[in-house]
């Protein structure tokens, strides 16, 4: 399963202190291993897509990360300019506080506002948080993202208090159905990790330790 599940991995570096030399080295490895993309700061995307432009790894950045408490007009000005630069997946942070405080329409606009400058030139993935929402608000966050027209809902930042679980994944992939993507994100540090995600309903992983996934290892990164 390693070689389809490398081209499952978005191969991660989102740390503030990342140096150009591991961005680098991050592309690099992501093009040796045939990763699915490489998932950087905006800051780093145009040096991502110029060691990618001629591979078929995708540049992902994120965006209202790793909070998500900016205000749309500021998310959907981020993924342009990141589209700009050459990515071409978008993984966005909802409102959280939006959504616990039950303003739903709050929610969607902000997820449709990236969409939609996204739109025929990057795939969204939605980030909900997981851990700091309850089955409930998963479930509407992840309503509210198809609603939106997202391609993905992914499970986490990898910067809160918890990461991917199972369940999480299994819950996300009901609700979404079976046209749009789930990524597992945060703490998937194993080839077992991951093949438990893609087996709950992941069609992406997002991490870190994808070298170490595909060679059969363990990581210790926290991503």
């Amino acid at each position: 399963m390693t070689g389809s599940l490398a081209q499952m991995i978005d191969h991660t570096l989102l740390k503030a202190d990342a140096t150009k030399a591991e961005i680098q080295k991050l592309a690099e490895e992501a093009k040796e291993y045939s990763f699915a993309s490489v998932c950087v700061n905006p800051t780093w995307v145009k040096t991502a897509a110029e060691i990618l432009k001629d591979t078929p790894v995708k540049v992902c950045t994120v965006i209202g990360f790793p909070l998500g408490a900016t205000t749309t007009e500021v998310k959907a000005f981020e993924a342009k300019n990141a589209i700009e630069n050459g990515a071409t997946e978008i993984d966005m942070v909802i409102n959280i506080g939006a959504l616990k405080d039950k303003q739903f329409d709050v929610v969607e606009k902000d997820i449709k506002a990236v969409v939609e400058a996204a739109k025929g030139k990057a795939l969204t993935k939605v980030i909900i948080e997981t851990s700091l929402l309850t089955n409930e608000e998963k479930e509407i966050a992840s309503e509210l993202s198809v609603k939106a027209g997202a391609d993905f809902v992914k499970t986490s930042t990898g910067f809160s208090t918890g990461g991917a679980t199972v369940e999480d994944v299994a819950l996300m992939r009901k609700v979404v159905g079976p046209t749009i993507g789930v990524k597992a994100s945060g703490g998937v540090r194993s080839l077992e990790d991951a093949e438990n995600m893609v087996n709950a309903g992941a069609t992406r992983i997002g991490a870190s330790s994808g070298v170490a996934i595909v060679n059969g290892q363990t990581s210790t990164s926290s991503y």
